[in-house]
């Protein structure tokens, strides 16, 4: 086993009003990550899917201890990585890396592509010189963007999305990472170029056995690369499964609302579409019993008042909903 999460928690205190302060010493949390388990294989794509809002980038940048937890341990490779000193932690960062959402941001527009990339190398002391910059060129070859030499001394503002993205790709795998978080990585990539990210992510994984957390809104996209999904909601894993299992056998009412809204190729043929009420509320006043049952089609008694949790219903297949229990 190469990660394993156990019960994450990461809260954020919301601010006071001066008033407030004089009016209550309540302190109040957004629960952007309410108390997750789960654990990735080596070589495994694992993918976290919600709306906006129910804690998957937190936890992926809370796993790589990009912010610290609030409770809970991150176990990767055997290392709590939660109790590790910044020594330590940054000589396991080569092992963790993160490719972000947006290519235009998560490069320095006043570093040449080679150098982006070429620095983990020299922070990691892996490799300096010409040494450095051999591999840098030949991961720009890994990645598609030939010829190599003529990109190394290109800036990114010289370079559109599709190649940004490329580029952080590379940066991400230049020091053979076990593990990479990805997040969102082709929802701001133009959708002519999304599926040949996807498969360069793919090709990378077999070539270097490096094991993907892979966070989208998409079902269709995890679908695509998946080995198992978890379908988080409002800072809870509602249910986590085998890809093919989880599409072929939905049981929590909002992960059959996201299968739902998955458009179908095929002309002429209709699904029902499983609409829900309202929007995803807020992680500062989370519902009481089931966090879902405001907006569930399918909610009775229980569900507002007991929280369900999340229970193995078959093997390898776990659901948090009283419909199950």
């Amino acid at each position: 086993m190469l990660l394993k999460v156990e019960n994450l928690k990461k809260y954020f205190p919301v601010a006071k009003t001066f008033i407030e302060r004089l009016l209550t010493r309540e302190e109040r949390y957004v629960r952007a990550v309410d108390g997750i388990s789960f654990h990735i294989e080596e070589g495994e794509v694992f993918s976290l899917v919600g709306e906006s809002g129910s804690g998957k980038t937190t936890t992926g940048k809370v796993v790589l201890r990009l912010i610290e937890p609030t409770s809970g341990r991150v176990i990767f490779q055997g290392r709590d990585i939660t109790s590790l000193g910044k020594k330590e932690l940054r000589l396991m960062r080569r092992h963790m890396q993160i490719i972000y959402q947006d290519p235009y941001a998560s490069l320095n527009p006043r570093m040449r592509v080679g150098e982006a990339i070429m620095d983990p190398l020299l922070i990691h002391k892996i490799a300096e010189g010409r040494e450095a910059k051999e591999m840098v060129l030949e991961m720009l070859e890994k990645v598609g963007l030939t010829p190599p030499e003529t990109f190394f001394n290109s800036y990114p503002a010289y370079l559109s999305g599709g190649q940004r993205q490329r580029v952080a790709i590379a940066r991400a795998m230049i020091t053979r990472p076990k593990l990479v978080v990805a997040d969102e990585p082709v929802s701001m990539i133009d959708v002519s170029l999304r599926a040949s990210i996807l498969d360069l992510m793919m090709d990378l994984r077999k070539e270097f056995g490096v094991a993907y957390l892979f966070i989208t809104h998409d079902l269709a996209v995890a679908k695509y690369i998946s080995d198992r999904i978890a379908i988080m909601y409002l800072g809870k894993i509602v249910e986590l499964g085998r890809t093919k299992v989880l599409f072929k056998n939905p049981l929590h009412p909002y992960t059959k609302a996201l299968l739902s809204a998955i458009p179908v190729p095929t002309p002429g043929k209709r699904k029902e579409r499983l609409r829900l009420k309202g929007e995803i509320p807020s992680a500062i006043d989370i519902p009481p019993g089931c966090r879902f049952h405001p907006r569930c089609p399918m909610s009775f008694e229980p569900c507002n008042k007991e929280e369900p949790e999340l229970m193995e219903v078959e093997p390898g297949h776990f659901v948090a909903c009283h419909l199950h229990t």
